[in-house]
């Protein structure tokens, strides 16, 4: 799975407007300053809480059904209106490790890119240096700590890209342990090595929602659920439903 990015620092407010085109939650954009009042609301809140909060107000946000993601297309940071798994993962991190829209650009420069992004001219020029797997988000140390081991068992499979083995946690093994689970967690699920088509090994990425209610604890999935030739939209799910279906060997987890 490809992960296609962009960026530059020192974005200019007037450049920050001519990227952000729309914030898209539920079907019903947002503006920048209902962001920024959001942002402000969630600002006493744990990163991990304000991840999952963020990516939950991306909820019913139709799929991108672009090939290559709409944001690249358009050579943007930000394109809202539509969201495949990586981009709703950028997104809800960005904006919850930001203060303010105009930041939440600052972090999509930094933590998108094996370097930095470069724009001129209001798009993005150095797509080269873009991460493109899925896995090299987990390597890079930027999108948190795989903490994959420290929440159980995990079986050992072929690895890719220079990595000689890979460590995920069987679908069995998350059921069990959902109790581990934090609220902002980014889970990355395993394709079956045997199923890979261009050496990737991270098939599809979605972020953890903890809720409580009357002792009682539930793990959600927030995850843009979908296809590039039949759409979709953003869905919350029980992790627990998921896992019993979902067509990958195995997961591994980051946390900020």
């Amino acid at each position: 799975m490809k992960i296609y990015l962009f960026g530059k620092i020192g974005v200019s407010f007037g450049l920050f407007f001519l990227l952000f085109s729309v914030f898209c939650t539920s079907g019903l954009a947002l503006s920048d300053s209902e962001i920024a009042g959001i942002q402000k609301s969630f600002r006493s809140k744990p990163v991990g809480e304000r991840i999952a909060l963020w990516a939950e107000r991306f909820v019913g946000t139709p799929y991108d059904e672009d090939p290559q993601g709409l944001y690249v297309t358009r050579e943007a940071i930000v394109a809202d209106e539509k969201m495949d798994c990586m981009y709703l993962t950028f997104r809800s991190v960005e904006l919850a490790l930001s203060n303010t829209p105009s930041e939440a650009i600052q972090v999509a420069l930094e933590k998108r890119f094996h370097t930095r992004g470069q724009i001129g001219d209001g798009k993005v020029l150095n797509y080269d240096d873009r991460y493109e797997y899925g896995e090299d988000l987990i390597v890079s140390g930027k999108w948190g700590k795989e903490i994959t081991a420290a929440l159980g068992p995990t079986k050992r499979i072929e690895g890719t890209r220079g990595n000689s083995h890979w460590k995920v946690l069987t679908a069995k093994e998350i059921s069990r342990r959902l109790n581990r689970l934090k609220s902002g967690d980014l889970i990355f699920f395993v394709k079956n090595p045997k199923r890979r088509i261009a050496g990737e090994s991270v098939g599809h990425i979605g972020i953890i929602k903890v809720e409580k209610q009357a002792g009682r604890k539930s793990v959600y999935l927030i995850h843009a659920s979908g296809s590039k030739n039949k759409g979709g939209a953003i869905r919350k799910v029980l992790l627990r439903d998921y896992v019993v279906k979902m067509p990958f060997i195995g997961v591994q987890v980051t946390r900020f």
